[in-house]
């Protein structure tokens, strides 16, 4: 439900007894992070109440020109506020008096005033819906442009069974959804991000990591679903949640692991983000139990070695996959990570320093710099990760898609 996140969405409701569903419609909606407003025609207040409504919304409903308080509810600023209008349900009535102007009441004036694109769900009952004065509103309607919603066949109020039921509140979203995710920049990418920290074990209650949180990688990942991806996020152990839906999150705990997450799926990857903090080395033997307190010796001594180079590895497997690795430094920064750009085959690198304040391990905020394989440095302010995730992608875009 994502790709409704943020937007203002104007529902109007109508006069059928299928009024009953909009407020879990009203609730979906809102769970998928869109903003409700309401305007509800006279004869629809008897189907469903603005109480409820309200409620759900947490907006006041509309209904009349002018409120109880004598206070103008304007029309056209509703219409321009809205980036969608759903009219649903959609009576037969208020269908004619859209296809043809006939402008009595708040609902229709919106509609009328509308700037934006307008979905309807008729809902009806079954001779109603078929006969030829509601083919003709429909037709009407969908040549101004505005997009049908179909009604779906089932059990009627009236009990005849056949087309003219309204879907029910999960499909009107998933068709919303479905609309808005048709010319997504990334529809039918397959994008794979790497995040969090790694935990290579000395023993069975001790380890070494570093203070990554995930909290970047998380956040490409969410940005990569609005912008309409096949997203896979392989962590570490990290205390995140993800916002968006339909991730696939695989969660490890080594760099072993890890990598054998990656290489897994690196073939079928259209873009691969290497955001994780992946340890440089680890123990050279792991033991059993747990590696006691001598009281005798103050100095304890641990062997490691080398992980393997994960990135590294991936360059020079790479083939059509845009490449995309991340940098810490704090000493000749610019000109580390561009030997690391360079070495490891990357297409963009993306350098945190931790001499920002605010910014790297830990913090909700960063502060990077791009620098692609031509050489080229894009600087970028101080902002909340989830606004670095959209530069980092805005720039895959523009630069290299």
């Amino acid at each position: 439900m994502s790709i409704l996140r943020g937007k203002k969405i104007l529902l109007g409701i109508t006069g059928g007894i299928a009024a009953y569903k909009t407020p879990i419609l009203v609730r979906l909606l809102k769970k998928a992070g869109a903003e409700i407003k309401v305007v509800l025609t006279e004869n629809a207040k008897e189907f469903v109440t603005p109480l409820s409504l309200s409620t759900v919304s947490e907006n006041p409903v509309l209904s009349k020109f002018k409120d109880d308080d004598e206070n103008w509810n304007n029309h056209v600023e509703l219409g321009l506020w809205c980036d969608l209008m759903l009219i649903c349900p959609a009576t037969a009535n208020s269908l004619y008096k859209m296809a043809n102007g006939n402008c009595d009441n708040l609902l229709i004036a919106t509609y009328l005033s509308c700037k934006s694109k307008i979905f309807f769900a008729p809902a009806m009952d079954l001779d109603m819906y078929k006969h030829e004065s509601t083919k003709q509103s429909i037709e009407k309607l969908i040549s101004f442009g505005n997009i049908l919603i179909p009604p779906d066949s089932g059990e009627l109020a009236s009990g005849l069974v056949g087309e003219g039921r309204l879907p029910e509140p999960k499909s009107i979203v998933d068709f919303l959804i479905a609309h808005y995710s048709k010319n997504l920049p990334l529809k039918n990418k397959k994008v794979l991000i790497t995040a969090g920290p790694t935990l290579e074990p000395i023993d069975p209650v001790r380890f070494i990591s570093n203070h990554s949180s995930g909290k970047m990688g998380y956040r490409l990942a969410e940005e990569a679903k609005r912008l309409g991806a096949s997203v896979c996020l392989i962590s570490g152990p990290s205390n995140e949640t993800l916002i968006e839906t339909g991730i696939d999150l695989v969660s490890v705990r080594t760099s072993d692991q890890m990598e054998k997450e990656v290489m897994n799926r690196y073939q079928n990857s259209d873009i691969v983000i290497m955001a994780a903090a992946i340890s440089d080395y680890t123990p050279k033997s792991y033991s059993n139990k747990k590696i006691k307190k001598e009281s005798e010796s103050k100095v304890f001594t641990i062997d490691f070695k080398k992980t393997n180079d994960i990135l590294f590895n991936l360059g020079k497997l790479k083939k059509k996959q845009l490449l995309i690795g991340f940098a810490l430094e704090n000493n000749n920064e610019i000109k580390n990570a561009k030997k690391k750009l360079k070495e490891k085959n990357l297409d963009i690198i993306v350098l945190n320093s931790l001499n920002d304040e605010g910014a790297a391990f830990g913090h909700d905020t960063n502060k990077v710099t791009i620098i692609d394989d031509n050489l080229k440095v894009n600087h970028y302010d101080l902002k909340p990760k989830r606004f670095v995730a959209n530069d980092i992608f805005e720039y895959i875009l523009s630069n290299k898609l």
